[in-house]
């Protein structure tokens, strides 16, 4: 069995989180796991956002069990949260699933730009909050007969589809960094969320992790296969 080291508690803990909040979503949620070294990334699709979550993981020292160059497996996400072993600072990998299609298409390692016009931690989470309040509101005033699950999905399009100001990133994005935790105040050396672009791929980063996502418009043109 391979077994992940990680950095410390607070990254095991960071990791089970992470986990946790995608299987909240989707039960059977798969994870794609790449590590190289003593760094580990973490892909997720949570369905209700329709972006890639990636969370990056410290590794204590390389991996075990053979696995001395690289990893790149998708696994369950529930069966990965299961091995997480907190106060060891420890996970087993899982093993291989048949990935759904999103893990074949991965945001480029490289070649990111920043993008201008980002708002503030708290004007973002300031939209998200009230992108809900008018979901709720405009669901809560339809009629019974009217309220249907074409008409509910329609206007969760509507609102959730709007960009942030003039930067193209949908305001689903922001609302799915703040599910998964990632769109938590600056830390003490002030690093906020950011976001940069590389190809077709936009991004918002932040230190606890990042969304991902093709810009709409660009057909199958920059996909980048792992």
């Amino acid at each position: 069995m391979t077994v992940l080291h990680l950095a410390d508690e607070g990254e095991a803990a960071d990791l089970a989180a992470f986990l946790s909040r995608l299987l909240h979503y989707d039960r059977g949620a798969a994870v794609r796991l790449q590590a190289h070294g003593t760094a580990l990334a973490v892909f997720g699709r949570p369905p209700s956002f329709e972006v890639l979550a990636v969370r990056a993981v410290r590794l204590a020292k390389p991996y075990e069990s053979g696995l001395d160059v690289t990893l790149d497996v998708t696994v369950s996400a529930g069966e990965l949260l299961e091995s997480v072993d907190e106060p060891a600072a420890t996970a087993a990998v899982p093993g291989a699933v048949t990935g759904p299609p999103w893990a074949g298409v991965l945001p480029p390692r490289g070649g990111w730009r920043p993008e201008p016009g980002l708002p503030a931690p708290d004007a973002l989470r300031a939209l998200v909050s009230a992108a809900v309040a008018e979901f709720r509101s405009r669901t809560g005033e339809l009629a019974p007969e009217k309220r249907t699950r074409a008409e509910l999905d329609r206007i969760g399009r509507e609102i959730w589809s709007r960009t942030v100001g003039d930067t193209g990133l949908p305001v689903r994005a922001v609302h799915a960094a703040q599910s998964l935790g990632f769109l938590r105040p600056a830390d003490t050396a002030g690093n906020g969320p950011a976001l940069v672009s590389s190809g077709a791929w936009l991004r918002l980063r932040t230190p606890y992790g990042s969304v991902a996502l093709r810009r709409a418009g660009t057909g199958t043109l920059g996909l980048s296969v792992r």
